[in-house]
Order: structure tokens, then sequence, then C-alpha cells
């Protein structure tokens, strides 16, 4: 495919990062700088959202991403979109991104492990390989991808598993023969204001955390529990006294691969949280069903419809 113009749209991150007079890590590359050290071969249009170190993104700060993308293209002559990103929460944000995206060109996002003036960087290449599988679009059936490694990886269901390796994002899925669902997108919702927080759990967890949350009136919890979406008895207590009082629940799991898929009984099994309205996450580890649940309350529907299967 021939393209007029890819957007490349920079938020900060490790790609964009130099270091300081401390040695410290910095975001400070603009886009137009990126996209001149990636060496490209075809024309893009540097964009710059933020400088952000991406365990600083906000829900405000993706629906701000979100209506960018989309502002780009709404420009016929855009290819498709690059989003840079900070890897600590790329996956969720390529995420929530792809919900939302439903026209036929791409958007690719990606990053590095390495600091933009490192001797070896890896963002260069990554943002090389991003323009490129706009350029050739030889797939794009995959919704949002994240270029990154020498991989090209849908973002549903997509983790970070590794904190220093090139290669760090793995598919949840990466075992089975099974390829996660892709849900119909649906319109951009808000997203900010939204209050879902992540509980961990551990073994033998008490009700002390469970109980302070649903104290709080969340729009919703997402539950990063054990095994196939497993926790203590007395934490399975707590949440189906947080399910009682209407409040939306999310289990899903530690385990870096397979699916969520409840089995188990007992007050802290996820079966029997299932049969009291739990949602198994499936594949979705719980940066992503936050953003899943999130954009589920905002719009008004099933959060199950946006987990998929």
């Amino acid at each position: 495919m021939k393209t007029s113009e890819i957007a490349v749209v920079a938020t900060g991150g490790t790609i964009a990062c130099e270091a300081d007079d401390s040695g410290a890590l910095v975001p400070r590359r603009t886009a137009a700088q990126l996209i001149e050290s990636a060496g490209v071969y075809v024309p893009c249009r540097p964009v710059d959202v933020r400088a952000l170190d991406s365990s600083s993104m906000t829900l405000a700060d993706v629906d701000a991403l979100v209506a960018t993308v989309h502002e780009q293209l709404a420009d016929p002559s855009v290819a498709g979109v690059v989003v840079t990103h900070g890897t600590d929460s790329l996956a969720e944000t390529a995420f929530a991104l792809d919900l939302f995206h439903s026209d036929p060109r791409p958007i690719v996002v990606t990053g590095a492990q390495r600091a933009a003036d490192a001797t070896d960087p890896d963002g260069p290449g990554n943002l090389r390989a991003a323009v490129e599988y706009i350029d050739v679009g030889d797939d794009l059936s995959n919704g949002v991808v994240v270029a990154f490694g020498g991989q090209i990886l849908p973002a549903r269901g997509l983790v970070k598993a590794d904190t220093h390796a090139l290669d760090a994002f793995r598919p949840t899925a990466e075992k089975n023969a099974v390829v996660p669902v892709r849900p119909d997108p649906i319109a951009p919702v808000t997203l900010a204001g939204m209050n879902i927080p992540v509980v961990a759990a551990w073994a033998g967890a008490d009700s002390a955390v469970v109980d302070a949350v649903t104290d709080m009136d969340p729009d919703g919890i997402v539950v990063e529990g054990m095994g196939s979406g497993n926790v203590s008895e007395e934490m399975g207590q707590a949440l189906l006294r947080a399910i009682d009082a209407g409040i939306p629940v999310v289990l899903t799991t530690v385990v870096p691969g397979g699916k969520v898929e409840f089995a188990y009984g007992g007050a802290g099994g996820g079966a029997t949280l299932g049969d009291h309205g739990a949602i198994p996450a499936g594949w979705l580890r719980a940066g992503q069903a936050r953003i899943a649940l999130a954009a589920a309350v905002s719009a008004g529907m099933d959060p199950l419809a946006l987990i998929g299967s």
C-alpha cells in the first residue's frame, strides 16, 4: 500500500527519554525527533500529546489520546496512526484504543525498553516497524496492534511480561490454539471519572481491603486473583457483599498466561462468585480488565460484551 502520510502521536515514555544531570530518565524527545531517529522512508506527521511516564497515564489522558487519534483518522490523507507510549501501561492504552477503533486504517502502538540516548536504543527500530506495518498493509484484521521487539501483536489480551527484555510483551493466549475474539468496537465513551480500583488477592487474605474499597462506593472493582480466578474464603465473602451492594466485580488472575474461566467452588472460588454475578476476565489481565469495565460502565452496557471470549 502506498501511504500518503502516517500520523505519529507521541505521549512520552522510555522511547522519548534522555538521562538528566542525575542520570534519571526523563521523556524529552518530540514526535518529530522520534521520526527523525527512526529513519523512516514514508512521510510522517508528528503529533505531540503528552510527555509522560506511562505509569502516570490517567483515564483522562487516555480519553485525550483516543480523541487525538480519531481526529487524525478524520483526515483522509492519513493512512494510519502510530502511537509512541511508555511500556508500563502500553497494553492498557492500546486496548482502550482497540475498544473504540472501527476505522479500517490501522493503529499501531509502540515504545522502547532503552532510552533514546542509550548506546543502542531499541525505540527507533520499533517505531520503524510500526510505520512499515502500516505502509505494507498485509493484514490489518487484528484491530489495534503493538509493534515491539520484532513482533506485531494484537492489543487484546496483551501483557508486559518482562521488565527489561527487548521483546517484553506476550499474549495471554500465547500457548493456546484459541485466539481471543475481538468484539465489535463501540463509539468512544468518557473513561475519566470512572473509579475502578484493582485489588490484589493473596493466599489467606482477609476481607479488610475489599471492604475498604467497597466503602469507597466505586464504579466497579477488578480483582487480580489466583489460578483461574480464585480468592480466599474471607475475601470471597467480602466480594459477595460488594456484588450485593450493586458494584460490578471482574475477576482476573496474576498468572501470566491462559484464560480466566470459573471452575472452583467454596466462598472464594470463581464458580461461586460467578453464580452471584462476578464476571470472569477471560484473556484480559488486570489493566485491560479495568479499561473494559470502565468503558462498559460508562457506556451502560454488559462488561462481558467488551471482555469478549
